[in-house]
């Protein structure tokens, strides 16, 4: 499968002409022939726009929920987009993927939030382990500093996780993560991680692209610079299998001796 990474911040606080942005860039992912778009975190609204996040935050099913279906099923190609997600008095930091028919098939709400402004603003999910089947492949859907904690990822290549997909608001100077966590998370766990960034200056952050797809030997299939632009990589589930007899981490484990990590 070709997946599509779109590094940009879109017009935070413009719902309306982030939606723009998302149909200009999944025409262009379908015309590379991606059968998957990925969107940065909270994409649909914007990163640092204080208590706007509340006031734009969407159920599951809402109204954005309707428009980017639209632009998945008109394009013919999946979508996982960042967004605020309102569930009761609740808003979560989410993602949620789309097939390129406009179904719904999988929605995660972030569970390790970062610092005090994602604190102050979401309440955390509580499932770590998020999937849906895609063109044969398993994927798993996790934000930002979720793919930090070795035991997340664990967990989702314990779960048969193909490719993690993982929109991010990686900020100055923590550059690093995209640069070399990532890539040792893909190969270390044996699966592909998309990693999904904004870029340019929001607020107080500034966010520092390097989207990145990284497969399981642990190098970049596919990594963006430090602006705007759509990346493109293949997801190739010949080599994934080859890799993981390869590197067989999963079987060499020995769960009786990691107790104290629980």
């Amino acid at each position: 499968m070709r997946a599509a990474l779109l590094q940009s911040s879109g017009r935070p606080g413009s719902v309306v002409e982030n939606l723009k942005v998302l149909d200009e860039a999944a025409g262009r992912a379908a015309a590379a022939g991606a059968g998957l778009l990925v969107t940065p975190e909270l994409f649909l609204t914007g990163y640092a726009i204080g208590e706007d996040v509340h006031r734009l935050a969407e159920p599951a099913d809402g109204n954005s929920a309707d428009a980017v279906a639209e632009i998945a099923g008109r394009h013919g190609v999946a979508v996982a987009y960042g967004y605020p997600e309102r569930s009761g008095e609740q808003v979560h930091n989410a993602v949620q993927l789309i097939s390129p028919d406009g179904t719904r098939l999988a929605g995660y709400r972030k569970t390790h939030l970062f610092g005090c402004f994602e604190r102050d603003w979401f309440t955390p999910g509580d499932e770590p382990v998020v999937q849906a089947e895609l063109d044969g492949l398993r994927i798993g859907l996790m934000i930002c500093y979720d793919v930090e904690f070795p035991e997340n990822v664990r967990s989702h290549a314990l779960a048969g996780t193909d490719l993690l997909v993982v929109p991010t608001a990686q900020m100055h100077p923590f550059q690093f993560v995209a640069e070399s966590v990532v890539p040792v998370r893909a190969f270390e766990n044996q699966m592909y991680v998309a990693y999904v960034n904004r870029v340019g200056t929001e607020g107080e952050f500034e966010f520092v692209g390097l989207s990145t797809l990284a497969g399981p030997d642990g190098g970049a299939r596919a990594r963006a610079g430090r602006a705007e632009e759509l990346v493109i990589g293949d997801v190739d589930p010949a080599l994934l299998a080859a890799s993981r007899e390869e590197n067989p981490y999963l079987k060499d484990r020995r769960p009786g001796l990691y107790g104290s990590l629980v």
